[in-house]
């Protein structure tokens, strides 16, 4: 349930261990994010509409969270982990890369919007970076965004530009390493390191801790749905584990 914790065990004594420990929610928050990621009488949760621009993308009504990174990533298999409990909602997955290539809208109950952005770099639509700024600017309802890191490789060039994206609009941000099953723990440990320090040294809008995530084993998931209730004003206290 919590990779990143369960990384830091790895580190050598006296390391810097603030940024695993940031965000560490009790059971009762943990089970209050599950009850809002579960659809059910009352609460539904369902794709709502796609968009190419802003002039057709639904009416800001609810606080909104987007999920936006490399084409290949493994973005809308992570969406479709997080929709686990409510079966119902369709998020397509590709085995070809760039698959998503318009900014796709689900609605949690009365609670929240996700919104599923078109991968950047290999095959990604021609007027993305139209399409992304003008969403990231004029989205006024936006509370986080979800940079999506491949574990494997760590950050990239093309995922550099998304963080002086978000860092020129000035829109707060968190990073998510996926694919976390496919990495030796060595390897994981050390791209984790590195990225806390670019983060630390290079950005200003990113929360300081990652957030390390296998749509495959369901690691991290949990974790993550907290977060996202918990950004969106969705859980009033966070309790400490």
């Amino acid at each position: 349930m919590f990779p990143l914790q369960r990384l830091a065990r790895n580190l050598a004594p006296g390391a810097e261990e603030a940024a695993f420990n940031l965000f560490q929610p009790g059971l009762p928050a943990l089970q209050r994010a599950e009850v809002l990621f579960t659809s059910g009488r009352g609460h539904a949760i369902d794709y709502v509409s796609s968009a190419v621009r802003m002039e057709h993308a639904p009416k800001p009504a609810l606080p909104e969270v987007c999920f936006i990174g490399r084409s290949n990533v493994g973005k809308s298999s992570l969406i479709r982990a997080l929709f686990s409990l409510a079966p119902e909602v369709e998020v397509r997955v590709s085995k070809t890369p760039g698959h998503t290539k318009k900014m796709n809208f689900f609605n949690v109950g009365k609670y929240f919007t996700l919104v599923d952005m078109p991968g950047y770099g290999y095959r990604a639509p021609k007027d993305f970076v139209d399409m992304v700024e003008a969403y990231l600017q004029e989205r006024h309802n936006l509370k986080r965004t979800f940079l999506l890191v491949d574990a494997v490789v760590g950050i990239q060039s093309t995922d550099l530009i998304a963080v002086e994206m978000l860092e020129e609009f000035g829109i707060p941000y968190v990073m998510v390493l996926t694919k976390i099953d496919r990495v030796s723990k060595g390897l994981l440990l050390k791209n984790v390191l590195g990225i806390q320090k670019f983060v630390k040294e290079k950005t200003q809008g990113c929360f300081p801790q990652l957030f390390l995530v296998s749509s495959v084993e369901f690691s991290g998931v949990h974790l993550l749905r907290c977060f996202v209730a918990h950004v969106t004003g969705n859980l009033p206290t966070v309790e400490a584990s």
